[in-house]
């Protein structure tokens, strides 16, 4: 039986698997992955790749563990290919809307209402598993009176929506939140927790919401509101959690704080908001009426500018709603993060896998970064790859560092690959 070489991982969404197959009897000397059986490491210490286990101008080496001797790959590796394709995944997306149900914000709703639909399609369109998580007043009837205010609400229609009443669907969930002017936020946090004051029947409060995110996709957060917030951007990441600056009510910790487990890691602000300079943060936008939002929203600019988000003006009316839908569709696209599971492909008929002849590179276009294999999740300091059962593995999962690494250079727009070479003794960390 003769072990797998060689599988490639391209940058496009269809990847590009190319697995090689060593010979049982080995060649006429050590070689390197593309089967030359003249390429590969013959040099000694010095001609290959130091202790981090890269490849040198020599050849191909292991990391050897300390004992100062660089070791070749194995000898066995003279070897025919053969090609098939993967598909190379990213994680799942979750988009959340705030969305301010002040009387003055009739116009943007119609345009969320009319629109969302459109969005959802543009996010499936990328091949990305999406979930949309609403968080503002939902009813069919609009305006409606609360406690003497008018308020506007939102009805997502079908498909987006389970049905043309306003009802969830598989991938959407609107929690009916009042949310107020100043206090989007506040809301959010106090939804999330589920805190004093912000509970299904409160009057700031809305359905738990939290369950509907997954842990692994990437968070987008947009905003549509023409006032500021009152709590602050800094408070609304790294808040430790207690009574809310700016009332008697309680709101959890921010959503970067470490007690939410990294579910906000990463996460991009978007909105469409009242501002107008992109130099002067404090400059409200007009209407084509000459009228202005209360606010520019200072604080949803440093949000947006500290995590890459996009923006769009409110005052810009219909016509800034396509461009803005379209640019937080792209936004949410190029941030999802590559899957660092990589399924281990059947080897051709008649060959074996032997899972400690396992490699897995990073590269992008030069010479391939050799990972080190670790023994598990714990044991990533540093970086590197492990099994998801070395048993019997059906995976190979990329370490945190080495997955960003990889996000880095593997994607839409870029040109890198990651490799998992089968046949040569695994480096190990």
């Amino acid at each position: 039986m003769r072990p797998c070489v060689l599988l490639s991982l391209f940058a496009s969404s269809l990847a590009t698997m190319v697995i090689a197959c060593a010979t049982s009897n080995g060649g006429d000397g050590p070689s390197g992955p593309s089967g030359d059986g003249g390429a590969g490491a013959t040099g000694g210490a010095g001609e290959g790749a130091g202790a981090g286990g890269s490849a040198g101008a020599g050849g191909f080496f292991l990391d050897d563990g300390g004992t100062g001797t660089d070791a070749p790959f194995s000898d066995d590796a003279a070897c025919a290919s053969t090609a098939s394709e993967a598909t190379v995944e990213k994680l799942p997306v979750d988009i959340i809307w705030v969305v301010d149900n002040s009387s003055s914000m009739e116009p943007a709703i119609i345009e969320i209402k009319k629109g969302l639909n459109a969005f959802a399609a543009l996010i499936a369109a990328k091949n990305l598993d999406y979930k949309v998580i609403m968080l503002s007043l939902r009813n069919k009837t609009s305006p409606v009176q609360i406690s003497g205010s008018t308020r506007y609400p939102i009805c997502i229609p079908a498909p987006l929506a389970g049905d043309d009443n306003c009802g969830n669907g598989a991938r959407f969930f609107h929690s009916s939140v009042d949310i107020r002017s100043v206090q989007p936020l506040e809301q959010f946090l106090g939804t999330l927790g589920q805190t004093d004051g912000y509970k299904l029947g409160d009057e700031r409060g809305g359905e738990p919401w939290k369950q509907e995110l997954r842990p692994q996709a990437t968070k987008t957060i947009v905003i549509v509101s023409d006032d500021n917030s009152r709590l602050s951007a800094a408070n609304f990441e790294s808040f430790q959690g207690g009574k809310n600056p700016a009332n008697t009510l309680t709101l959890p910790p921010g959503i970067l704080n470490p007690t939410w487990n990294g579910l906000f890691t990463d996460y991009v602000f978007s909105g469409i908001y009242g501002w107008d300079s992109l130099s002067n943060p404090n400059t409200v936008c007009q209407y084509a009426d000459g009228t202005e939002p209360p606010s520019s929203g200072p604080t949803y600019t440093t949000l947006v500018n500290k995590t890459g988000g996009v923006r769009a003006k409110l005052c810009d009316g219909s016509a800034a709603w396509q461009p803005f839908f379209d640019a937080v569709a792209q936004a949410v696209d190029q941030t999802a993060k590559l899957s660092c599971e990589l399924a281990i492909p059947k080897p051709p008929s008649g060959e074996d896998l032997d899972p400690e002849l396992v490699n897995v590179a990073l590269s992008d276009g030069g010479a391939p970064t050799y990972l080190p294999r670790v023994a598990d999740a714990a044991a990533c300091n540093g970086g590197g790859w492990y099994y998801d059962d070395p048993a019997a593995p059906k995976k190979v999962i990329l370490c945190e560092s080495s997955c960003d690494q990889a996000q880095a250079l593997v994607g839409e727009d870029k040109t890198g690959k990651i490799e998992v070479f089968f046949g040569c003794q695994s480096i190990i960390k």
